[in-house]
């Protein structure tokens, strides 16, 4: 069946044809995992930047790396949609960003080609958190909000219109642009409010299959080699998938494959030397980005 942001996979194994059949809700086939990433390695990078006038974020560090590891790994990018499995024909990840002066938050959600650097993906990242910086200006997401809001009783007929439509049929383009649950990666900073990472939930609403949330620094005490305790500042990723979608050894390379890129922040600054596509996705359903 045809959709606007995904093509049919007709290539998977049966086990995950048949997976969606046995665990019909996403929240029903989440795994959850923690990753480790060594904060000193990146506030080094930071710093790096900075020191040349780059106003560079660790948010942008790990969507930097994340794009690499879906641009080598395709069937990240796959989702779940009325038991059938869907390789995306686009790469976009949403992020929530809190107002400044106050406690009310808003979603942001950014398109971006498998080939951008970290530069490129850092000016995307800076340019969605300058504009709700600029109280005066809301996103799509605000906007299409607002408007349901607005006539008594509309949001739970919409609401169960757009269900439907995306279930069985497929939802316009304007509609999965401003949604922030149809996305290949949601991203949460908790260490922005001083809070420890959790396990998020995934939205049964949408195509969301990966969650990642940031927590606050800790620090952890490691052995070298010799048995010798050392200290090292830490930031735990709290991650969340649908097990429909890729195997555990899957999962576990590319959340490796990651934490590598982000010990090591210089390597992204390079374009990656190929792109592996999924073999589902035509090349004439040329990747998107706004």
């Amino acid at each position: 069946m045809y959709r606007t942001d995904g093509v049919r996979v007709k290539t998977a194994d049966a086990m995950y044809e048949l997976m969606p059949f046995v665990m019909t809700k996403r929240y029903d086939a989440c795994d959850s995992l923690t990753v480790e990433i060594d904060l000193e390695k990146v506030q080094d990078y930071v710093r790096k930047c900075r020191a040349k006038g780059i106003r560079m974020s660790h948010m942008a560090i790990l969507i930097a790396a994340s794009i690499r590891v879906f641009s080598r790994n395709p069937c990240l990018n796959r989702f779940i949609m009325n038991k059938r499995i869907y390789a995306r024909n686009h790469f976009c990840i949403s992020f929530v960003t809190l107002r400044p002066g106050s406690e009310s938050d808003t979603i942001n959600k950014i398109y971006f080609d498998l080939d951008d650097d970290i530069f490129t993906v850092n000016d995307k990242v800076n340019e969605a958190i300058d504009k709700v910086k600029d109280q005066g200006k809301d996103n799509s997401m605000d906007r299409f909000m607002r408007t349901l809001l607005a006539v008594p009783f509309l949001v739970r007929g919409a609401a169960g219109a757009l269900k439907l439509l995306d279930k069985f049929f497929t939802l316009p383009r304007a509609i999965i642009d401003a949604s922030p649950c149809h996305t290949s990666l949601f991203i949460t900073n908790l260490a922005s409010i001083r809070t420890d990472a959790i396990y998020h939930h995934l939205y049964e609403f949408g195509t969301t299959g990966i969650f990642f949330s940031m927590g606050k620094p800790l620090k952890r005490t490691y052995l070298d080699d010799e048995g010798r305790p050392f200290e090292r500042k830490i930031m735990e990723l709290g991650i969340v998938v649908d097990e429909r979608i890729a195997h555990g050894q899957y999962y576990g390379r590319c959340f490796r494959e990651m934490n590598g890129y982000m010990k090591h922040p210089e390597v992204l600054e390079e374009k990656p030397e190929k792109i592996v596509w999924d073999p589902d996705v035509k090349r004439e359903l040329k990747w998107f980005s706004k």
